[in-house]
């Protein structure tokens, strides 16, 4: 279908400001009424019904959901992965590390060896070299905003919960530096591994730059405003914004520049800090955006036999890399055999960093984007409907949220936070 579906009542609306703006406001009307639905009635994340609503739109031809992501589309999709890699790196201590230093190792170890698996399964199928590294970096991250909108949703705490989104923003970080280093040499013959890695070096370079200014000037901001006042609100937003539009036009990656800046204003500004009522308000409202968005587009994949086994191959390897990496790095980690399993579990999930590293892929190079999105598109789809029923699971059986489908009656979280 390649007409808009609102298109017959177009005309009748002439004081709208259009009839994409109206089936934008309509569809994250429904996705929103459909996610608390879910939650409410099934007791699983309300994200689930977000991404079917976002499915159901992109199979029925949605005028705001043409691939490849482009203009207003793909800016608010950056916006939204923005705001919430902000929020994920906020959440990581540096400190951390020093005390536990087998958590960074635990990092590396799951990435790399995520990396080593998918490119050998995939390069097994037959597939070129170009190809497989691609989608071997966007198989590393894990999908940060996923995790914590499930944590949300179930109200998840406890130590599986912190490692898992820890691990989630640290591979991000990893898969954001070289996905986007990737950019400059996938399309031509210096795409060596020594090409990557002082591409990779600069463009993490220039984006830990931009994310110390975005740090030095929120904690500038919060010296000056009241940590709950909406002014404090919107110049978050707007620095936000600001950074993730600059960054790219100095050779760095946006949601690169803005985890980093996350992280850094955490060690600037150590005390715990809530995010005031009101930037959580439009940071739900973009998740919600942000989600429909991601599977609207990869619902749009071609979901032929050979692709669709492709794409089952790397989720199967993907996920067995993990909780191996994470089983086998848990001595002296903190952590037990079972919780690190869970863990690992909970890496299953992608999400909007994936499809837009996907998305950039395309933007490079037309001829190796166009294969890389035909196999990562499935993927994404896939992982993160199934993603945010196993995190859901894997809390629910590490004891650190109610079990989703054992709740008694019909009350949510968000119904408990309303009545007391």
């Amino acid at each position: 279908m390649t007409d808009s579906w609102i298109a017959p009542w177009a005309d009748r609306l002439p004081f709208t400001p259009g009839s994409l703006a109206l089936e934008w406001a309509l569809l994250l009307a429904l996705a929103a009424l459909v996610g608390h639905l879910v939650q409410r009635y099934t007791h699983l994340p309300r994200i689930i019904g977000y991404a079917v609503i976002g499915a159901l739109a992109g199979g029925l031809g949605f005028a705001g959901a043409a691939w490849p992501l482009s203009g207003v589309g793909l800016f608010l999709l950056e916006l939204g992965i923005a705001v919430m890699l902000f929020e994920a790196g906020a959440r990581l201590p540096l400190r951390w590390f020093r005390h536990n230093p087998m958590v960074l190792v635990q990092s590396l170890a799951e990435s790399l060896l995520t990396y080593a698996a998918a490119y050998m399964a995939l390069r097994a199928l037959g597939l070129e070299v170009p190809v497989v590294r691609a989608l071997a970096v966007i198989a590393m991250a894990a999908s940060p905003a996923v995790l914590m909108r499930v944590v949300s949703d179930l109200r998840g705490n406890g130590p599986v919960t912190d490692r898992a989104i820890a691990l989630a923003t640290l591979n991000t970080l990893y898969a954001l530096t070289l996905g986007t280093a990737m950019l400059r040499t996938i399309d031509r013959g210096d795409g060596t591994l020594v090409a990557s890695m002082v591409s990779s070096v600069a463009v993490l370079g220039v984006s830990l730059l931009f994310g110390a200014v975005l740090a030095a000037l929120l904690f500038a901001a919060f010296r000056l405003l009241h940590p709950t006042s909406q002014d404090t609100a919107i110049v978050m937003l707007a620095l936000i914004a600001a950074c993730a539009v600059v960054a790219p036009s100095f050779g760095g990656s946006a949601p690169l520049a803005v985890l980093l800046g996350g992280i850094l204003l955490k060690q600037f500004h150590p005390r715990p800090w809530v995010w005031p009522r009101q930037l959580g308000t439009a940071a739900s409202m973009l998740a919600i955006l942000m989600f429909v968005l991601v599977s609207s587009m990869a619902v749009q994949a071609d979901w032929s036999a050979g692709i669709t086994w492709a794409a089952l191959v790397l989720i199967g390897v993907r996920l067995l890399a993990k909780v191996g990496s994470l089983l086998l790095t848990s001595a002296g980690s903190g952590m037990a055999l079972k919780q690190a399993f869970w863990v690992g579990i909970a890496m299953v999930p992608m999400s909007s960093v994936a499809l837009l590293l996907t998305s950039q892929f395309v933007a490079a190079s037309h001829s190796v984007g166009a294969q890389v999105a035909a196999i990562a598109l499935p993927t994404i789809l896939i992982t993160e409907l199934l993603g945010a029923a196993l995190v859901s699971i894997a809390l629910a059986r590490t004891g650190e949220s109610v079990r989703p489908w054992r709740q008694s009656g019909s009350r949510t979280a968000a119904d408990a936070e309303v009545r007391p």
